[in-house]
């Protein structure tokens, strides 16, 4: 089966702190098929999990996008700066370009966590990657979707509401589709808390023995 190439673009504040924005899919221009987030120019992370912001990002744009349509088994690129770990969620929507998703309708379809030896060492596989890929499952419904990048630097996670999170919000339509049953759903925000041991960590001292992702599990079809 040919699969089309469904690349998620970065776009980042040089220097020793890096700050980003993932504005633009499969190589088209920034913001026309990703909602344009309240961070366009500063490029800061959301911190507060239970903000609406937490979902798009855009209560300040109050943006929409245009929706590219896609296969399902597409393939998403993206590039990450901060130690920290990835999630993918999806929602199923009726119309991409008027769905705030809102409610339970959110699953994960892609993570990329730590790696940890017992404390000794923890490394992070999503750090400083030229790109970041996964395929849509193929059992995805045919039909439109939010597609929800999050990356969480966890650099500064020590005390409660250090996390950062940098995160949009695509538009797609999937076609050729499965007749899988996405889950388990979620709401977001609502998904997290701010105290997940994944999300509240010092990850420098004492080294953690182990890492706990946040969310639910992946959805793989």
């Amino acid at each position: 089966m040919l699969f089309s190439s469904l690349a998620l673009a970065l776009s980042a504040i040089s220097g020793a702190v890096a700050h980003y924005t993932f504005p633009a899919i499969n190589n088209q221009p920034a913001w026309q098929f990703v909602r344009k987030t309240n961070n366009f120019n500063t490029r800061n992370p959301v911190t507060d999990v239970k903000s609406a912001d937490f979902r798009c990002y855009t209560s300040e744009t109050g943006a929409t996008a245009s929706t590219l349509t896609v296969a399902a088994g597409s393939t998403l690129t993206g590039t990450i700066y901060h130690p920290g770990v990835l999630n993918v969620y999806m929602a199923k929507v009726a119309n991409a370009s008027t769905a705030d998703g809102s409610g339970n309708v959110w699953f994960k379809v892609y993570q990329i966590s730590a790696v940890t030896d017992g404390g000794k060492s923890i490394s992070w596989p999503s750090n400083n990657l030229a790109s970041v890929s996964f395929k849509l499952p193929s059992a995805l419904p045919t039909g439109q979707y939010l597609v929800r990048i999050e990356h969480i630097a966890l650099h500064a996670a020590s005390t409660y509401g250090g996390a950062q999170f940098y995160l949009s919000c695509a538009q797609i339509n999937v076609t050729g589709g499965g007749s899988g049953t996405p889950g388990p759903l979620v709401a977001i925000p609502g998904v997290y808390t701010g105290n997940e041991p994944g999300i509240l960590i010092n990850i420098n001292y004492p080294i953690p023995a182990t890492y706990t992702q946040p969310g639910p599990a992946v959805w793989s079809g």
